[in-house]
């Protein structure tokens, strides 16, 4: 199986993990010199903007932010297998509270190696769209 439909593969896996938190699924699907970046880019997430390296980085990043989401939609629209990755068009909903949910488009991709883990998991979103919905609802 090509590399592509590897990290494909992972990111279906990666989805399932997400909404059904299951943690060391989810951390078992990375290398141990993997990264991670959830959005990409400088963000309060990830103030130096050169993502979560490693496993305990990436550990503690899920802990923080992942294991406190409350995921209620995880939808990939639009799947593109290419190269050694895997580029998916994913549509989220997180309930902050029972009057508030944050949506967002992204493009998550995925990274793959020859053994089929992920080496990367790189999730284009909008901060500035997360902060307008946080304050709209102040």
């Amino acid at each position: 199986m090509s590399n592509c439909y590897k990290a494909q593969e992972m990111s279906m896996k990666s989805k399932e993990y997400a909404l059904t938190k299951n943690r060391e699924g989810w951390l078992g699907m990375f290398t141990d010199d993997a990264v991670v970046m959830d959005p990409v880019g400088v963000s309060p997430m990830d103030p130096t903007g050169l993502g979560h390296n490693g496993k305990a980085a990436i550990s503690a990043f899920y802990d923080k932010h992942m294991a406190t989401a409350n995921l209620v939609e995880f939808e990939i629209q639009h799947s593109i297998p290419a190269g050694d990755s895997c580029a998916n068009l994913v549509y989220l909903k997180n309930q902050i509270t029972d009057d508030l949910a944050i949506t967002q488009y992204m493009i998550v991709v995925y990274t793959a190696n020859d053994e089929g883990m992920l080496t990367s998991l790189k999730a284009h979103w909008e901060w500035k769209k997360l902060e307008e919905q946080l304050s709209g609802a102040a």
